[in-house]
């Protein structure tokens, strides 16, 4: 597989959901890494560059985002790349490339915030923080003497999202630092976060109701997939940023890696975190959004042998829990399965699309609410079975003549009711076969 996976096909979706690039790439895309591949061979380096940045350029509705740009001065070809809070800036010569992004004035610095910043150097490859008269920057400088696209890729795609990491970070963790260079920023409708926090919300209320519902006895296993589905879920389909973005990651991360200490106690730890999210004011949940351009994901891929063996190992789960009368965290183990793949794996853009469209489908009101049609009415139990069926084939049918054995099977699944229209949807992704022949 080449580096391409890194991006996304078409999914038309009016709004951000996660943290992956949310947009088209150039359908001379592939034509566009060629011809940089073959420019750096005859080295024609700031051709070879120009053609790789409009690989990768992503658009909305036809139109450039414009979350890479270019400009050639003299011998110089200068840059910009946005990814999310960070803007990066560079230029290349035939020499070599250099790159920086600014994350905050040397003179505010705190001293807790300077020693973070070398901790990091140890964590890097490709890049390393510095400091000049005036700002603290992340930097990157590559020889060009035997570049090529993808030895290009991964070292600003380092400096990218790490960059925008940092930048949040020191905005969570440092609050007196005023983060720089983040004109490029601009603020979310006011009527889609008024949304957003009703959501949230009115998840949290019904987690909450869910779990009284539990058996007294033994019940820490479906507490912790309910508190875990609502992270993940937040994290998908309100994507926030800065401090609320920062303590779930935190409160997931510890959750995984603490392994001396109980499910119970580990249970406490998330839900306390959600009674804060409850608590909220929106004025405080307002300021921890934004809309920006994004160019790199954040995710390595991950094979589709470890995604069928999650879905196997999880749909096993749910087996246990039906055969033991537990029928009350089946609805949301079907949901969570979504969710735990679109946070914690590296997808294939096919992939990625069916899950959001099974996303859609599991969570309709939310859905409605932003002003996508319904796929799946709750009151009814009713599927809009044809436009899912066309949804399904528009994303496989891009990709069959490189993927043979790719195919579309909206026909196959099962629209009974929601669980067994979400199981025969998990199994069927577990059959997708991309096998280039």
């Amino acid at each position: 597989m080449s580096w391409f996976n890194f991006f996304e096909t078409k999914i038309e979706k009016k709004h951000q959901f996660g943290r992956g690039i949310n947009a088209n790439l150039s359908p001379k895309e592939e034509d566009f890494f060629n011809k940089s591949y073959e420019a750096f061979e005859r080295k024609e380096i700031l051709d070879a560059y120009e053609y790789f940045f409009k690989s990768l350029e992503n658009f909305t509705n036809g139109v450039s985002n414009q979350n890479v740009t270019t400009k050639k001065e003299d011998e110089k070809l200068h840059f910009e790349i946005f990814q999310g809070s960070a803007k990066i800036t560079g230029y290349i010569t035939n020499e070599h490339l250099y790159a920086e992004s600014i994350l905050t004035k040397k003179s505010g610095a705190s001293v807790a915030l300077k020693r973070y910043i070398l901790e990091r150097n140890y964590q890097f490859t490709y890049v390393n923080y510095f400091s000049n008269s005036e700002f603290l920057k992340l930097k990157l400088s590559h020889d060009n003497s035997t570049m090529s696209p993808q030895k290009v890729f991964f070292p600003l795609r380092e400096l990218a999202l790490n960059a925008d990491f940092d930048k949040e970070y020191a905005k969570c963790e440092f609050s007196d630092t005023l983060i720089e260079d983040i004109t490029h920023l601009s603020p979310l409708d006011e009527e889609e976060l008024k949304i957003k926090y009703a959501f949230l919300k009115k998840w949290i209320d019904e987690v909450t109701e869910k779990i009284a519902t539990f058996p007294p006895n033994d019940n820490a296993g479906m507490q912790a997939f309910s508190f875990l589905y609502l992270y993940f879920k937040i994290d998908y389909l309100l994507t926030p940023k800065y401090e609320i973005y920062h303590k779930m990651s935190r409160k997931i991360q510890e959750y995984s890696s603490d392994e001396n200490s109980t499910i119970e106690a580990k249970n406490e730890e998330l839900k306390e975190y959600l009674d804060v999210l409850k608590e909220m004011g929106f004025e405080e949940f307002k300021s921890n959004f934004y809309d920006a351009k994004y160019t790199f994901n954040p995710s390595d891929r991950t094979s589709n042998e470890e995604i069928s063996i999650f879905i196997s190992d999880s749909l096993s789960k749910i087996r246990w829990y039906k055969n033991n009368r537990y029928h009350q965290i089946i609805p949301t183990l079907y949901n969570y399965i979504a969710f735990h793949i679109l946070y914690n794996y590296g997808l294939h853009p096919v992939t990625k699309a069916l899950i959001h469209t099974l996303v859609e489908i599991q969570n309709p009101s939310f859905f409605a609410a932003l002003g996508y049609p319904i796929l799946y009415n709750e009151k009814t139990n009713n599927f809009a079975k044809k436009v899912i069926i066309s949804k399904i084939e528009d994303i496989i049918e891009p990709f069959e003549e490189r993927f043979k054995l790719l195919e579309p099977f909206g026909d196959k699944l099962n629209y009974t009711t929601l669980n067994e229209f979400s199981n025969s949807f998990y199994l069927q992704l577990q059959d997708l076969n991309f096998e280039e022949i």
